[in-house]
């Protein structure tokens, strides 16, 4: 292959220049680097936070290639292989680089690009980076895939994990650029309307700022996370799912910083990676059962006769933060204002939609992609699962969180219902207020509302549930 023949680097999630193993094959063969990156169906069927999220992201890598003298070319087409072709045909590249990625739909579309490309005799490369283990390279001593989290914890937590590469020191470049949209006339951010303006003061944006929060986070929080990591009123989270989930920091850098930790004796460090594991646990399931995106993962649990009804009054009550129980309500109106929600929150709202409300799994796992902008397939799958007890290591079925019991234990002083509920309080925080500014103006919500009574209360709620599992024999 000539020295001069470019090769097309294929950014999807991974919008970031460190510890990029595709952009350093491609930098060290000293051969021109195209950075691309394709609107095609798949990144057209986001849902509105993480489409709007992903348009933020592309603009931060744009711009960090800039500074490095480089370029990052946008073409929308429906199919990424008629783009991808085209752009091989106008810049005479050779060789197309991209990073793996693991959900059903992409591995499919990837699959038949490379083998269109090879026929085409293109080179086409894909390489690891947005996770740490292949999920193909984890395997029980039978040889199975693990359905159990603590065994596979077991089986990965003393492997080598690759050392983070370094931003290449420059990024080689062809003498005349293709032509390329601009990512603001993609107009990513329209199903967010008014929410945009309310959740972006919220948004770490970029590898830079990915870095600052992993930083912070090592320096000051992860001492403690084990604890602090359950209370959703105080600073104890990493807050990175966002950063991750788009690649703008890789689960390598936050590996070894995490290790670091654990050396200099700060005993919070390995509950943190035990997440980032848990992270890696949901795409080894997903390659493996990929119906745990769609259906019941547990075969017993597929027959189960959830409430289906999506628009029904007790679901949209949820949906808008009105069941009237504070926790549920307030990790609700969070997810509205910054587009994320803490992770208590999550097991609260999924534990109350699914087995208080005897509402499908489904429905909450598609409200959860509509909103959230750390929107991940693969957990997102296996927490609203592990929630309603019909997933894989799922919490027992019979286990209900007690939305009233949880606020008292992981929020004894309230800080966290205050800074999200607004009703009935004289003084309300400005945070509470951002709410009413994101919702849809046909929700006709307002701070003067009078706060509801629960729509099920916490021992109706567990009473249902309860009577719908023995009635299916569990």
């Amino acid at each position: 292959m000539s020295v001069n023949t470019p090769i097309l680097l294929w950014f999807r999630r991974d919008l970031r220049l460190s510890d990029h193993a595709a952009l350093c094959a491609a930098a060290e063969t000293g051969r021109p680097v195209i950075p691309v990156f394709v609107h095609d169906a798949l990144v057209d069927g986001l849902k509105a936070a993480p489409k709007w999220r992903l348009g933020l992201g592309i603009g931060a890598l744009a711009n960090s290639l800039a500074e490095k003298g480089s370029k990052l070319i946008l073409r929308r087409e429906k199919d990424a292989l008629d783009a991808i072709r085209a752009l091989i045909t106008e810049t005479g590249a050779g060789a197309v680089y991209w990073s793996r990625l693991y959900d059903p739909d992409s591995v499919a579309r990837d699959s038949r690009i490379k083998e269109a490309l090879k026929e085409q005799g293109v080179e086409a490369r894909s390489f690891g980076g947005h996770l740490m283990f292949e999920p193909w390279t984890v395997e029980t001593k039978t040889g199975g895939y693990y359905k159990v989290y603590t065994p596979f914890w077991n089986s990965v937590k003393t492997r080598d994990v690759d050392a983070p590469r370094s931003t290449p020191s420059k990024i080689p470049v062809p003498q005349t650029w293709p032509a390329s949209d601009a990512v603001e006339d993609w107009d990513m951010g329209a199903a967010m309307n008014r929410g945009a303006d309310v959740v972006r003061p919220f948004v770490q944006l970029g590898e830079q700022a990915a870095q600052s929060r992993l930083g912070a986070f090592i320096a000051h929080t992860v001492a403690d996370y084990d604890t602090t990591r359950n209370l959703p009123g105080q600073v104890g989270t990493s807050n990175l799912s966002e950063n991750l989930a788009l690649g703008e920091i890789s689960p390598h850098q936050c590996w070894h910083a995490g290790m670091r930790a654990r050396q200099e004796g700060k005993p919070g460090a390995e509950t943190f990676l035990k997440e980032l594991v848990w992270r890696e646990f949901a795409y080894h399931l997903m390659h493996h059962t990929p119906h745990i995106l769609t259906k019941s993962w547990r075969e017993e649990w597929q027959q189960f006769d959830w409430k289906d009804d999506a628009r029904a009054s007790e679901v949209w009550a949820w949906k808008k933060g009105r069941t009237g129980l504070p926790f549920v309500d307030a990790a609700m109106r969070e997810m509205y204002v910054t587009g994320r929600m803490h992770n208590r929150g999550r097991m609260i709202v999924a534990s109350y939609l699914t087995k208080h409300l005897r509402t499908d799994w489904r429905i909450g796992l598609d409200w959860f992609e509509e909103c959230l902008i750390d929107w991940d397939p693969a957990s997102n799958a296996m927490g609203w699962q592990w929630s309603a007890g019909s997933g894989p290591d799922a919490t027992p079925y019979f286990r209900v969180f007690n939305p009233e019991t949880q606020l008292d234990k992981f929020d004894k002083d309230r800080a966290y219902t205050s800074r999200w509920i607004a009703e009935g309080r004289s003084n309300p925080h400005k945070d509470a207020l951002s709410y009413f500014d994101a919702i849809p103006r046909h929700w006709a919500m307002g701070a003067t509302d009078s706060y509801p009574d629960p729509i099920v209360t916490p021992a109706e709620g567990r009473k249902r549930a309860l009577e719908a599992y023995e009635k299916r024999g569990f």
